[in-house]
């Protein structure tokens, strides 16, 4: 088959690399896939964390027995419609019946080109872009794609998306949640991820930032790689979001440069899985040929969708506007209740705390049949705060400020 394509020497170790020692070996005589007589077998799944919704369910069903129903704004998934003018495009383009192209069609790269460049000010080649099913599953496999090992670091911010993480887990690599990268000292990094605006806090980075841990990592050899996924969701005009691929940051080169984008939050695509990563030349050449051996594909349709959601702006500025309504309605209601809201100046979430353990604000909440996600699903360091969405209707969003009066 063919795919149409012809401060010291140490970081701080993550909490959850210590569970390598844990990995289970096969028993005397077992057999089938994995198993082989005299060679440990590791279960890979042994050495992921818990997946954090699922703990979040006992609270969920307490949220649910509200008598008026569930308001949950624990995880940002879009409920608002997928544009018009996308879903035409998808439909227009179903009937596709052979392999897509792994790299995009030139016109899906162009129009990412021409996004980025009027956006955001960033110039790139249309053959700088490489389409992903979702930045999730890049995230998750990137450590792996640039060869980290098990004396690689990957390095990621103190209060982060688990799935940085989880990519180094899944490449036997170290991980170090950090916003230091001093105290990495001369250990062997291979990847560094940036997020900005922040999942989970809606902190936004300087420039000036950006630019430090570039000079950081270049001379390292290190990978920068920036989840910009909420790049277009800037709510302080002071405090605007900047790509790790725009002049002022890169100096003008994306060597060792990779800016990974989704369409989930602006478009309301997550149901699509549509997403794209730009930047080092070399680099996309690079995860392009592995991604053709290993079959990542981007349907077809899915890709003409992507070029009509990139091609319009107005559904971005109009989806924009929702959020921002629903931003208003929740930060003083939860202020009002002793709520006190740090960072947030872009992204789709409220970054609170009320001075207590996440999981008490997280059981209080669901008594009156809110449900958000506790800060410790993102790092030790969220263990006093909740996420709060504002991923949620206008009558749900206006339903948990009336219940918040009630807490």
């Amino acid at each position: 088959m063919t795919d149409g394509d012809a401060a010291s020497s140490a970081p701080p170790a993550s909490t959850l690399a210590a569970a390598r020692s844990g990995a289970t070996q096969s028993p005397a005589g077992a057999s089938g896939a994995g198993a082989r007589s005299g060679v440990p077998v590791q279960s890979v799944a042994a050495l992921l964390p818990d997946f954090p919704w699922d703990t979040l369910e006992p609270y969920a069903a307490v949220a649910a027995a509200h008598p008026d129903g569930i308001v949950d704004l624990s995880v940002g998934t879009p409920v608002d419609p997928v544009p018009a003018t996308v879903r035409a495009a998808l439909t227009a383009a179903a009937d596709s019946p052979g392999y897509p192209r792994t790299g995009g069609t030139p016109v899906l790269r162009r129009a990412a080109a021409d996004w980025l460049r009027r956006s955001h000010g960033v110039v790139v080649s249309p053959e700088a872009v490489l389409p992903v099913i979702g930045s999730k599953e890049f995230v998750a496999g990137l450590p792996s794609w640039l060869g980290a090992e098990a004396q690689d670091w990957v390095a990621y911010p103190e209060l982060a998306y688990p799935t940085y993480e989880v990519g180094a887990i899944l490449a036997g690599a170290r991980s170090a949640a950090t916003d230091r990268l001093d105290v990495l000292g001369p250990a062997p990094v291979r990847l560094i991820w940036v997020n900005s605006p922040s999942n989970p806090t809606g902190r936004v980075l300087s420039a000036e930032r950006l630019r430090s841990v570039v000079d950081w990592a270049r001379p390292r050899g290190a990978v920068v790689a920036s989840d910009e996924c909420y790049v277009d969701l800037g709510w302080d005009p002071d405090s605007a979001p900047v790509s790790i691929l725009h002049p002022s940051v890169s100096g003008g080169s994306h060597e060792g440069l990779l800016a990974v984008h989704s369409l989930s939050k602006r478009s309301n695509l997550a149901g699509y899985r549509a997403g794209f990563v730009a930047g080092d030349p070399a680099l996309v050449a690079e995860l392009l040929e592995i991604r053709k051996h290993a079959g990542f594909m981007v349907p077809a349709p899915v890709q003409a969708a992507m070029v009509a959601a990139l091609g319009d702006d107005e559904h971005v500025t109009e989806q924009r506007a929702r959020y921002r309504a629903r931003r208003g309605a929740l930060w003083p209601a939860f202020r009002a209740v002793g709520f006190r809201i740090e960072h947030s100046t872009a992204g789709l979430y409220l970054w609170a705390t009320a001075g207590e353990g996440c999981w008490d604000s997280v059981r209080r909440l669901a008594e009156v049949g809110i449900l958000v996600a506790p800060g410790s699903f993102y790092g030790p360091a969220g263990s006093r705060h909740v996420r709060i969405a504002l991923t949620a209707t206008d009558e749900r969003i206006t339903a948990a400020v009336q219940r918040l009066a009630l807490l």
